[in-house]
């Protein structure tokens, strides 16, 4: 059975829960990676606290700190607060109970000369590999988001996939919208993905829509996750109530789940 996943609202979390035992989902945490969150730790606390008083599903993630995150970054004070964000994310799912931490790649596209992506490569996997061992207990999942092409990222993941604890996690919206169709994303990355976001768009900008609410090809989207990714949990990446439960009507209208 697929691990599907959604974001909980510590808001309304009676409704969250009531719709995660109704299709059997888990939780991906998105209120850690705020910075006022992160430098508050009484607020930190009490915001765990307050979740962990209720009966939380057991399958959890956890979506890290990722705002200006530059731990490849050449200025030592940008490496400094960057890697302190990562481990205070780590630590944080620890706290939580998550099982994996997601983090972005914050590749800049725009700067793409043979040294500049070379380098970015090389110290992407000293730096992750270094924090992949620092923390065997937590999957530690890299996600795209500016990435144009999966290149790199499969790079990446070569250098990374020594670790069990390392993992691609596909976002198929962002996918969508780079210059490489989302299913070749797929292929490409496979065998290295463990974990996906879901949402729609327009094919022009990051919505975050309902799943069904916007132009991407669902049918090629369900065929690329049982070719090439199946058994990666599934994240349904967008926030509102409403929304989430459009999402899983369309998921299982269409068959993707039961």
């Amino acid at each position: 059975m697929k691990q599907i996943l959604i974001i909980p609202d510590i808001n309304n979390i009676e409704e969250t829960l009531k719709l995660s035992k109704e299709y059997n989902l888990g939780f991906e945490y998105n209120d850690f990676f705020v910075p006022d969150v992160l430098d508050d730790s009484d607020r930190l606390v009490a915001l765990c606290k307050s979740y962990k008083q209720h009966s939380l599903p057991e399958y959890t993630t956890l979506h890290g700190a990722f705002f200006d995150v530059i731990p490849f970054s050449l200025d030592k004070r940008i490496k400094e607060i960057s890697l302190q964000r990562i481990y205070q994310s780590v630590d944080v799912a620890r706290m939580i109970g998550a099982k994996a931490v997601v983090f972005h790649t914050n590749y800049n596209p725009f700067l793409n000369s043979k040294d500049y992506v070379e380098g970015f490569i090389k110290q992407n996997i000293r730096i992750w590999d270094d924090i992949l061992k620092a923390n065997p207990d937590i999957n530690i999942y890299l996600e795209n988001m500016f990435d144009t092409t999966p290149d790199i990222m499969e790079e990446m993941a070569q250098g990374l996939s020594v670790n069990n604890n390392f993992g691609i996690c596909l976002d198929y919206a962002h996918a969508a919208l780079s210059k490489v169709a989302p299913e070749k994303w797929a292929r490409v990355l496979g065998k290295y993905i463990k974990h996906v976001h879901i949402n729609d768009n327009d094919l022009v900008s990051d919505l975050h829509l309902a799943w069904g609410d916007g132009r991407i090809d669902r049918q090629t989207f369900y065929e690329a996750y049982n070719t090439y990714m199946d058994g990666a949990s599934v994240l349904i990446e967008t926030s509102s109530y409403e929304n989430k439960v459009k999402s899983l009507e369309v998921l299982k209208k269409e068959g993707f789940i039961g």
